[in-house]
C-alpha cells in the first residue's frame, strides 16, 4: 500500500507511478549474522512511463536528502534524512516525504530488523515492473534487478528501526 503526502515540491507521483517495496536478508560480511536489507522501487507505471519514473525518483532522492551512489549515510546519526521506519505487527512502515509505504515482512526479516535495530535500505531510480505488489519475486529475479547498474544508481542509507522491544 503507498500513499502519497501533501505540500510536495518538485515531486510528482503520477510520473514515480506505484511505489513497492521488497525486502530479504542476507549474511554480513563482517559477522556473518543476518541483516535486514529494504528496497523501494517504482513500477515504472507513472504518467511517462518507466523514464518519467526514473526522473521522479531522483527528484524524490534529492528532495529527501538521500546522495546516489557509493555513500552509505547512517539515518541514526543524520538529522538531515528525514525518513522512518516503523516495525510492528509483522509489518514495517516505511514514511519519507511525499511517500509512505507497508511492506508485510517475513518472520527472519523481522528478527534481523530486531537484532540488528537497523536495516540497510535502498532506493531504486531504476524502475521495477515485474514486481508487482503481492506478486512472487524469486531469489532469481531478484539477483536480475539488484545488480552493479541498480547499486549505483540507487540511494543507500542505515535506516534505524523504530517500535520495536529490544
Amino acid at each position: 500500500m503507498t500513499s502519497t503526502q501533501a505540500g510536495m515540491t518538485g515531486f510528482r507521483p503520477s510520473l514515480f507511478g506505484t511505489m513497492s517495496v521488497i525486502g530479504w536478508t542476507g549474511p554480513h560480511p563482517d559477522d556473518g549474522e543476518d541483516v535486514p536489507f529494504l528496497l523501494a522501487y517504482s513500477l515504472g507505471d507513472g504518467e511517462e512511463g518507466p523514464q518519467g519514473g526514473a526522473e521522479a525518483a531522483r527528484q524524490l532522492l534529492r528532495e529527501t536528502g538521500l546522495p546516489i551512489g557509493g555513500e552509505v549515510p547512517d539515518a541514526s546519526y543524520t538529522r538531515r534524512l528525514p525518513m522512518t521506519l516503523l516495525v510492528q505487527g509483522g509489518q514495517a512502515a516505511l514514511t519519507m516525504p511525499h511517500v509512505s509505504v507497508r511492506y508485510p515482512a517475513p518472520i527472519e526479516w523481522l528478527a534481523a530488523a530486531q537484532d540488528r535495530g537497523e536495516v540497510y535500505f535502498m532506493f531504486a531510480t531504476l524502475p521495477w515492473p515485474e514486481a508487482r505488489p503481492g506478486a512472487e519475486v524469486t531469489e532469481e529475479q531478484l539477483r536480475g534487478f539488484v545488480d552493479e547498474e541498480m547499486m549505483s544508481s540507487s540511494a543507500h542509507c542505515m535506516l534505524p528501526v523504530s517500535g520495536l522491544r529490544r
